[in-house]
């Protein structure tokens, strides 16, 4: 039974993945977002060995209301709970310890965020 419901639970996803938005679509505009930002991904991590130099990588893009989860590949870790109103721009500016700015439409993402010594930056287009 748990097989079963593992194996729906994927195809729902898979399903919402490739149907739930238009490459033309904003994803500020949207209560739910999925896609995928190709492009120059990077992270330090001034407390530990586990940085990963610039190179091509990709941001796998996920919203559900107003929160904004952002998965990295090359081993980055992710930036999940990011909440952000529709703004100038689209663009989120954080209010709490981190820093840097995160700015998202239907084409680009761009990132850099630093929290507790930690510093994610992505230059992508949509794919």
């Amino acid at each position: 039974m748990k097989t079963t419901w593992k194996l729906l639970s994927l195809l729902f996803v898979a399903l919402l993945t490739f149907s739930a938005c238009s490459k033309d679509d904003d994803p500020a505009d949207n209560d739910f977002f999925v896609d995928n930002y190709k492009g120059t991904t990077s992270y330090v991590n001034t407390n530990g060995d586990d940085d990963v130099e610039s190179g091509q990588g990709t941001v796998f893009v996920t919203k559900v209301g107003d929160t904004y989860n952002f998965g990295f590949d090359r081993n980055i870790p992710n930036i999940n709970g990011i909440k952000m109103e529709k703004g100038d721009n689209n663009v989120i500016f954080f209010n709490s310890d981190a820093l840097g700015s995160i700015k998202i439409d239907q084409d680009d993402l761009t990132i850099l965020y630093h929290t507790d010594g930690k510093t994610w930056t992505a230059n992508c287009k949509r794919d």
